[in-house]
């Protein structure tokens, strides 16, 4: 399918698949929805209630699962992030269909961002193998894996699930119960999975596997997100 690189509201760039309407990221503000969801009401709610008090994770490390690796955006965002917060990230980015060279080129995620200085950091995300962990930085640890989301089989491994997959209207299969019952499996116990999607039939199909489920406010150009919590 044909995909371009387009301008969103805030000014950062993503990809769009022209033939399905639908973007990798919010055309209201990719860096802007990516810390509403991912960073504000994962990592900083996670670190705040979990690890700051030191009663779950003493050493501060925190172990993330994100559904579409994509473009790179919430991976990158979530290692400056570990940087200011002085966390141990250790981060799996599953992605079935790895954007091209061509079009990591295109984005100006670290001129949005004033990041320019991390440049090297961003492309490394990129260009490191896939199936093994790399370090990308001392706080900031990868490992890319090419597969489809329904092969995960981690039990109990991760603290953090950003699911990013693309939205409901255009792959619903991505958003039942049998990819949430995965999710549940692969979340430790207290872990928390956070999403743009505020859908009613999403929110059911976490309760039906077992989440607690509470509706938050959205990103720009969205009333609502959820998170649940194992």
């Amino acid at each position: 399918m044909k995909r371009e690189i387009i301008i969103t509201g805030d000014g950062s760039t993503t990809i769009q698949i022209a033939d399905w309407n639908e973007q990798y990221h919010s055309i209201h503000g990719a860096i802007q929805e990516a810390y509403h969801v991912f960073i504000k009401h994962g990592v900083q709610h996670y670190n705040s209630f979990h690890c700051s008090s030191g009663t779950v994770l003493e050493s501060k490390n925190i172990t993330i699962l994100e559904i579409g690796f994509g473009t790179g955006l919430n991976a990158f965002i979530t290692l400056l992030e570990a940087q200011k917060l002085g966390l141990d990230i250790i981060y799996t980015g599953v992605e079935a269909y790895p954007v091209s060279d061509e079009e990591i080129d295109a984005l100006n995620y670290t001129k949005s961002l004033k990041a320019e200085n991390s440049d090297l950091l961003f492309n490394k995300l990129h260009n490191t193998t896939w199936e093994e962990p790399h370090q990308i930085h001392d706080s900031f640890t990868l490992t890319k894996q090419k597969k489809f989301f329904i092969e995960i089989n981690d039990v109990e491994t991760y603290n953090i699930i950003y699911f990013d997959a693309f939205g409901a209207r255009v792959q619903p299969e991505l958003w039942t119960e049998p990819i949430f019952e995965i999710m549940y499996k692969a979340l430790k116990p207290k872990g928390v999975l956070v999403t743009y999607s505020a859908k009613g039939s999403v929110r059911r199909a976490m309760q039906a596997v077992g989440f607690i489920v509470e509706r938050l406010p959205g990103p720009p150009g969205k009333r609502e997100m959820l998170r649940a919590t194992k």
